[in-house]
């Protein structure tokens, strides 16, 4: 299988800095081409957000480079490599929440990361920043956890009523600033052709799923220039409707 992919980042509107991380990763492997990609948005409001998501995207670089190939090399199955990703989300839960203490701040980073190998993909979330898949519809394939999440699944809360809440940013759950978390975990196989979608909570807050499909599906995306020029119009029209977080997305499509 192989991958044509595009990453694009933008500070926004009102944030001095980029708080959020990307990484896309690619080798050849005895299972073919792999893919890793990695979203990391480092916590509005808490100090130094930037630090948790570089350090958070550095750890699943490393992991990437020096561990999965001898994990490919043993044996490769879905709880390993779940076990893999959540080995890496407790490690370093402990290592900047202990950083954090250390300095007298608090700081955190949501996780969406997705690892592409053998026809299958393996998902795993912390937050809220998502994972959508294109083929002939648009499907978000992470849930959100989120405080407005848990009161729409409760029936408390309707999808109208979280998308203007004052409480939409508010996380259940981030790596280094939470005591303990609980990631969720996906997997699915992949199909030739389908696209993926992964971004920060602020490349979606105020776009519909039917606008991004519009422009980013499997019938469009052909080639990078496509892709980046599709990630860039949605950047822009983000910020002219006056999203005011750091905006990225990375997009990939397997062939």
């Amino acid at each position: 299988m192989n991958f044509i992919t595009s990453v694009y980042t933008d500070v926004g509107i009102k944030k001095k800095t980029n708080q959020d991380s990307a990484l896309v990763l690619e080798a050849e492997t005895d299972f073919g081409q792999v893919l890793l990609a990695v979203i990391c948005d480092g916590m509005g409001g808490l100090a130094k957000g930037e630090v948790a998501s570089a350090a958070l995207v550095n750890a699943f670089r490393d992991w990437f480079k020096n561990e999965l190939p001898e994990l490919i090399c043993e044996e490769l199955d879905q709880q390993a490599v779940f076990n893999a990703f959540g080995n890496i989300a407790f490690d370093m839960n402990a290592r900047i929440g202990t950083y954090g203490m250390n300095i007298g701040v608090n700081l955190g980073t949501t996780v969406a990361a997705m690892l592409i190998i053998n026809g299958r993909y393996y998902i795993m979330n912390i937050g809220d920043s998502r994972v959508y898949r294109m083929t002939d519809t648009i499907a978000q394939l992470t849930k959100d956890q989120t405080y407005v999440q848990r009161e729409m699944d409760l029936g408390r809360m309707t999808p109208e009523e979280a998308q203007v809440s004052p409480q939409r940013n508010v996380l259940l759950q981030c790596i280094g600033a939470s005591d303990i978390i609980k990631p969720d975990f996906y997997t699915a196989p992949v199909g030739s052709g389908e696209c993926f979608l992964l971004c920060s909570d602020g490349f979606r807050h105020v776009i519909t799923s039917e606008e991004l499909y519009s422009r980013i599906n499997p019938f469009v995306l052909k080639d990078e220039r496509t892709m980046l020029e599709s990630l860039k119009y949605f950047t822009e029209l983000n910020k002219n409707r006056r999203e005011t977080d750091n905006i990225t997305a990375i997009l990939i499509r397997a062939d």
